[in-house]
């Protein structure tokens, strides 16, 4: 008992190593600020009101959809209908008013609402042998280990060995994580398609043609995965669980891993013992896990909606719009292989936001503002809470 425990330390210990907080920090904020002196540098155009400019567009022979980088489709002009934006244009342009102090704080409302909606799925799937503020620290340390691994791998693995340790049978742990993992794929498997009844892709994608047809690429390659491995979720859990125990037996024959292989054989025992338990469960259950899940992601969602709506004046449709472009944001990050999905994250709100200001700054400085509330909290909260809860549950 006293080795399990020492080796899940180790393992816990490895994910949440002080060299991995501090890259994921580091990159963030070099990207993060790669990003603004990119957009600062590069010279971009903006459209004013006509006569009162001084460039003119030469690009297409005066027709199509300027692109306001393309420095040798203008040409100096007194009177013309665009100017080189500045940062003081930036500035200006913003309405510092109630208004925007209102969005920005409800954006910060969703970033909690998020969270509060995970430990209440985490609860409903413990049948709340987890207290809210066990939950509270299980969620932190989990969207901890999710912040510091790349988008492709998350912190799935990190998040067994967190209910483990909160006097939750691993066996039953991993079937609380395959489950949670299954009802978010689930949450995009079915928004999806519904999305794409109602926006068409124009709406979805950015609008020059190069960055498009690459980014609709990786959406549909990043979907076809989530699909595939919903499939294999369920069906690991529900379908055929015994297919699953079998496998991770033989994967625990391996050489390297054969020191594990009895506590590879509990763990099955408990994943079937869970799976017959979870079978039984009443259709309410799942609905309540569902609506939790929703919830959760849609909370998510909502923080981009109120930061674009603290600075931009958006109607209803618009604000459908973003939530869309989110699905396709969101499923680039997770098949990034950098932590947090830094980097691919502010470039995909970049070009996936774009269409509501010309503003290349302002939309390079939201990104940056929607990864400070979004992002790096949980690199600090995660570190703080952790050297307590490890010392707590051992």
């Amino acid at each position: 008992m006293q080795r399990d425990t020492a080796e899940e330390s180790e393992v816990i210990k490895k994910a949440f190593s002080w060299w991995k907080i501090w890259l994921a920090i580091l990159l963030g904020l070099t990207i993060a600020s790669w990003k603004m002196y990119a957009s600062l540098t590069t010279v971009h155009f903006i459209p004013v009101e006509k006569g009162t400019g001084n460039f003119i567009w030469t690009g297409g022979k005066g027709e199509g959809t300027p692109n306001l980088s393309a420095v040798l489709d203008f040409k100096e002009h007194a009177g013309g209908d665009y100017k080189i934006e500045t940062f003081s244009d930036t500035l200006v342009s913003i309405d510092w008013t109630i208004n925007a102090f209102f969005w920005l704080f409800a954006a910060l409302v969703c970033m909690v609402l998020r969270d509060l909606f995970y430990i209440v799925r985490i609860r409903i799937l413990t049948k709340n042998e987890l207290s809210w503020s066990q939950g509270f620290n299980v969620i932190m340390l989990w969207e901890f280990a999710s912040a510091l691994a790349p988008g492709v791998m998350s912190g799935a693995t990190v998040a067994m060995f967190i209910l483990k340790r909160e006097k939750i049978p691993l066996g039953r742990a991993t079937a609380i994580v395959i489950i949670t993992a299954f009802m978010d794929n689930l949450f995009y498997v079915i928004l999806i398609p519904i999305v794409m009844l109602f926006l068409s892709q124009e709406y979805l994608f950015p609008h020059h043609q190069s960055a498009s047809f690459s980014i609709q690429i990786l959406f549909w390659i990043a979907f076809s995965i989530k699909v595939i491995l919903c499939a294999f979720l369920f069906s690991s859990l529900f379908l055929f669980p015994k297919m699953t125990t079998r496998f991770i037996l033989r994967l625990f024959r391996l050489p390297f891993l054969n020191r594990w292989y009895t506590n590879a054989e509990k763990t099955s025992d408990e994943i079937m013992i869970a799976s017959s338990v979870f079978k039984k469960e009443k259709f309410i259950f799942w609905v309540l896990t569902f609506c939790a899940t929703a919830a959760s992601w849609i909370s998510r969602y909502l923080v981009i909606n109120c930061i674009l709506n603290a600075f931009f004046n958006l109607n209803l449709l618009n604000n459908i719009q973003i939530l869309g472009k989110q699905l396709v944001l969101w499923l680039l990050m997770m098949i990034s292989p950098t932590p947090g999905g830094s980097g691919v994250a502010e470039y995909a709100f970049g070009e996936l936001m774009a269409t509501f200001s010309t503003s290349i700054i302002l939309i390079s400085g939201l990104a940056v503002l929607w990864r400070l509330i979004s992002y790096f909290p949980y690199l600090f909260i995660g570190a703080l809470i952790l050297p307590k809860w490890l010392k707590k549950s051992r």
